[in-house]
């Protein structure tokens, strides 16, 4: 690295000038432009420390992107460095370049290479990992001057300690050497995970038959050697449960709220809370939409013809609606919120919501008949549960946010109806949709 900070010079160009006026900054690269000058800044040698002297100079390549190009030099030591950086972020994505050379005009296309970038030829079986070399600015031919530099550098030091190891090396430089001549077609390839090498298309902007461009996503490792965060808050939150502070709903003591975002296969993602308390050992959970409101409603229909059906999935809004007609019974969208269950569990729920809680069982309402009636309910859930009865379950859901199953997914479920519908001006006014108004909230 050169001893003057580039990346606090690229920051603060980036941070306190305006677009405009970073692209008066830079100017496309031309060697015959005179007024084209590098910018002198002077700057301590990181080996003599004496003081040596950094040009900068700030340019554009063509069909690329800006770039900050270094050399130092110390008129006391003799020591010199080079380095280019980008002069903008990491891209979203990577990038690989497969080049095909096949003539010596090719050694001559420019190449930017960062210090993230490797560098493969597969005919030699050479590479050069990432982030073992400075950025530069090249061309191919300089490219491989600098590795073959590298290559003769200890070759005095190892002909006399290891000559067999010389002897071996100087074959691989030699074959090296053979590959400016162009004497055959190798392939080079560049792969940068920062996204900010460059290969030239001297072609541009018709396409270049011996060079292929590709963009990828980057893994984590690549991402942890970039130093860039692993993944947005929504990535954590898929990833992680969230604990935040709470009281309770029973005795309002402290008490701790668990929430997970949950993706539900062939659904969408929903967000599962739950409450416990220490103090008093209530426990709440519940389930809400990760999603908007749909533009349809929902209204799903199982026929129950197996016990195995009481082992599916299901999610129930806060806004759906469950009804069985063969018991003639309907449970409001208010009741029992959200939750993410099996239909056996949202069975037992309403068993424990009208018999076992026994609404209205107290003082005048409190009568022999209604307490058959609701023993002989909690019986005949017992039975649909246990597979004895043939009825049908029915989630009505106006905002298209609950979800039942399917067993047979991908393929339709016989047993099972989905039906989307337009919902009224009553269910629209549930939800609180009439009164809301989004025209005129356009990005300007």
């Amino acid at each position: 690295m050169c001893p003057f900070s580039l990346k606090f010079f690229r920051g603060h160009l980036n941070t306190s000038v305006s677009p405009s006026a970073t692209v008066r900054y830079f100017v496309d690269i031309n060697a015959e432009d005179e007024d084209q000058q590098p910018t002198v800044i002077e700057s301590l040698c990181m080996n003599c420390y004496e003081n040596g002297s950094t040009r900068l100079l700030l340019t554009k390549i063509p069909f690329f992107k800006e770039i900050i190009i270094s050399s130092f030099t110390c008129p006391h030591c003799n020591w010199t460095n080079t380095e280019i950086q980008s002069a903008g972020r990491i891209q979203e994505q990577g990038v690989l370049y497969t080049l095909q050379v096949k003539t010596k005009e090719d050694m001559n296309r420019e190449v930017v290479k960062s210090d993230s970038a490797s560098t493969r030829i597969p005919q030699l079986d050479f590479e050069i990992p990432a982030f073992t070399q400075n950025g530069s600015l090249s061309t191919i031919e300089g490219l491989l001057d600098r590795a073959v530099a590298g290559l003769e550098q200890d070759q005095p030091i190892r002909k006399a300690t290891d000559p067999v190891v010389a002897e071996k090396i100087e074959e691989f430089i030699q074959r090296f050497k053979k590959l400016k001549e162009v004497e055959e077609e190798f392939t080079l390839i560049i792969d940068d995970s920062s996204g900010n090498s460059f290969i030239e298309n001297p072609f541009a902007p018709e396409k270049d038959m011996a060079l292929t461009v590709t963009h990828y996503k980057r893994t984590p490792e690549h991402n942890a050697a970039l130093g860039i965060e692993p993944g947005s808050d929504l990535d954590t939150m898929r990833n992680e449960v969230l604990v935040f502070n709470t009281n309770c709903p029973e005795c309002n003591a402290p008490a701790n709220t668990n929430m997970k975002l949950v993706q539900i296969q062939h659904f969408k993602e929903v967000i599962i809370m739950a409450t416990n308390c220490d103090s008093c050992r209530h426990r709440t959970n519940e389930v809400k939409s990760g999603g908007a409101t749909e533009e349809l409603g929902t209204r799903i229909t199982l026929h129950l013809t197996d016990p195995s059906d009481m082992s599916r999935d299901l999610l129930k809004s806060e806004t759906c609606s469950v009804l069985i007609p063969e018991l003639e019974f309907e449970l409001g969208m208010a009741a029992l919120g959200g939750k993410f269950t099996t239909l056996e569990g949202l069975l037992k729920d309403i068993k424990d919501l009208i018999v076992s809680k026994k609404p209205f069982m107290c003082g005048d309402s409190s009568t022999a008949d209604r307490a058959e009636k609701l023993e002989l309910f909690g019986q005949k859930i017992d039975k649909i549960i246990a597979g004895e009865m043939d009825v049908h379950i029915i989630l009505d859901d106006p905002a298209g946010n609950s979800y039942l199953q399917n067993v047979y997914a991908p393929d339709p479920d016989p047993e099972m109806k989905i039906e989307k519908y337009t919902r009224t001006f009553e269910q629209n006014e549930d939800l609180g949709l009439n009164d809301m108004k989004t025209e005129g909230y356009a990005e300007k």
